[in-house]
């Protein structure tokens, strides 16, 4: 797809990168046969082709409208359309160059804007949210069904506290933003299966988002400072031994992986962002080279419906790693129609686009 850059973007390095990704493509639809916005609302403009358009004309000096930024705020960003494609257009990095162009031409009305400062504010202040989801279980009975189900009390399973300084293998763990409160039984019990490897979790305390709420919501610049404070942590640490950096929320590892792309102009922070990206696992990366073997279930064997989140096995390709990790421990995998498409949730997105997202 041939693309004629307009004078205002003739001599930005985006645009540039943009134009490259566009000239990648060949127009051929496949995407828009896997992608679950299309297939729910039957608009072109809605598949990630549509998009690829609205974004050439924009770059080619066509102004944007709340209507193209519309059409952009409901790509769920599940990159199904990354495995499809047979062109391996890097649709996601082209989305993010054209939201945040959008972003900057386009206003938004204020009470949307407001709604979005407000949800990034509250969700990325720990004690706000924790004591917040905290007094919300205390009134649940006065809350409604689909907001209770969220907020449902996890109980702890961890049965003790895996031994602090007690391995020679160490390893960091990004915490979270909201899973701590959600689904704290995740984290705990990671640090658990860790243990049990003779793995060690080192602590990290000022490293809590990995800047993945700010970037899909516009907070570009937050976003990029955050990643940045992670980065630095993260190699002090990575330089004293500890051998990788445990993800358990595949939008967080697929974001952090995507560092080096977000930085690709940053002179400083490339080969930082390469070295993080490169020591960055998603739990399910890393156990699998570990013998699990004592974890095998020789009775009782369970049948599982798996799904997997469109950021593990879209966005990092491993979808596949668990399913062959679970079959191995004895577990019987049940085939899930249309697995392939997303839940729906994409974070923030079930909370912005409620109804589409429902509907998925």
């Amino acid at each position: 797809m041939q693309t004629q850059l307009s004078e205002e973007f003739k001599h930005s390095a985006v645009a540039q990168q943009a134009d490259d990704i566009l000239r990648s493509c060949v127009h051929c639809g496949f995407c828009t046969a896997t992608c679950p916005t299309y297939l729910q609302l039957g608009d072109e403009l809605d598949g990630p082709r549509g998009r690829i358009y609205l974004i050439k004309q924009i770059l080619e000096g066509q102004q944007p409208t709340r209507k193209t930024q519309q059409h952009l705020d409901r790509c769920l960003s599940c990159r199904n359309c990354e495995t499809t494609c047979p062109s391996s257009v890097n649709y996601h990095r082209l989305l993010d160059i054209g939201r945040q162009i959008v972003e900057q031409k386009v206003r938004r009305p204020i009470i949307q804007s407001l709604f979005r400062f407000t949800l990034r504010k509250f969700l990325l202040n720990k004690f706000l949210f924790n004591n917040s989801i905290q007094l919300a279980r205390v009134f649940s009975p006065l809350l409604p069904a689909s907001l209770t189900r969220s907020i449902k009390k996890q109980h702890l399973t961890l049965r003790h506290s895996p031994a602090k300084h007690s391995h020679r293998r160490k390893v960091l763990m990004l915490e979270g933003c909201v899973q701590p409160s959600l689904q704290p039984d995740i984290n705990l019990q990671t640090r658990q299966l860790l243990s049990h490897l003779e793995v060690g979790v080192i602590d990290c305390t000022e490293v809590q988002c990995c800047g993945a709420l700010s970037h899909h919501l516009s907070a570009e610049d937050e976003s990029m400072q955050q990643a940045k404070n992670n980065i630095d942590h993260w190699l002090t640490l990575l330089d004293q031994g500890a051998e990788a950096i445990i993800i358990t929320a595949s939008g967080c590892g697929s974001h952090i992986k995507d560092y080096p792309a977000l930085f690709s102009g940053d002179a400083e922070y490339t080969q930082k962002a390469q070295k993080v990206a490169a020591h960055c696992k998603d739990i399910s990366e890393f156990i699998q080279t570990e013998d699990l073997s004592r974890f095998k279930k020789f009775e009782h064997i369970q049948s599982i419906a798996w799904h997997p989140p469109c950021t593990l096995q879209h966005g990092q390709q491993l979808g596949s790693h668990i399913e062959n990790m679970l079959t191995n421990l004895g577990y019987r995998l049940v085939t899930v129609k249309d697995q392939h498409l997303c839940c729906g949730s994409a974070g923030t997105y079930s909370i912005l686009q409620a109804d589409l997202s429902t509907q998925l």
